[in-house]
């Protein structure tokens, strides 16, 4: 087991008066926290984070840099300097919720607007030296079905190729905490 993790939890829960989910990402925020990993949760409810605008100034007037100025500034160097990401959302319309994907949006600065092969498709080159290994942890709705969890995991997965990474696990809230402890404990 390798202890400390830097873990960076991205809370993408849109309701306060979803306390199922809030109460889940707050209990496996302290678990983890008592097994001896750094846990930083950001509630994306709680942060002012505009939509990209497909400006790509962050590739060629201020590269690295998102020209939009909001709280997406102090949340660029957690996402850089963790260990562990995870993506946390309740499924809303067969999707994670529109603040965890308008965060995901505004990651494109974090990429260089270059381009790599990788396993025979082009993806971005990497703009830095280390990358999170990335984590996915969502909550049903009741329309949710096998199809939309495929869909969801499919797109992280690809997520976490152009994040030079890999999606280490795809969790709902409704599993074992122990074994996702243990996943995340064995990375």
């Amino acid at each position: 087991m390798r202890a400390g993790l830097d873990i960076t939890i991205l809370n993408g829960n849109p309701s306060e008066n979803n306390r199922v989910f809030q109460d889940y990402i707050n209990g496996l925020s302290d678990t983890l926290f008592m097994v001896g990993h750094f846990v930083e949760q950001i509630d994306l409810a709680k942060k002012e984070i505009k939509q990209c605008r497909g400006c790509w100034n962050c590739w060629v007037k201020t590269p690295g840099n998102c020209s939009l100025k909001d709280d997406m500034d102090i949340i660029y160097p957690k996402l850089l300097n963790c260990d562990l990401l995870i993506f946390a959302s309740p499924i809303r319309m067969g999707f994670v919720s529109a603040l965890l994907k308008r965060s995901m949006d505004r990651m494109i600065p974090l990429m260089m607007p270059y381009f790599r092969i990788i396993n025979n498709e082009f993806h971005h080159s990497k703009r830095y030296k280390h990358y999170p290994t990335l984590g996915l942890l969502l909550e049903k709705d009741f329309t949710t079905d096998a199809e939309d969890l495929d869909i969801i995991k499919h797109i992280f997965q690809r997520t976490a190729i152009n994040f030079h990474s890999e999606l280490s696990f795809s969790h709902l809230i409704t599993d074992s905490e122990k074994e996702l402890i243990n996943e995340i404990n064995n990375l």
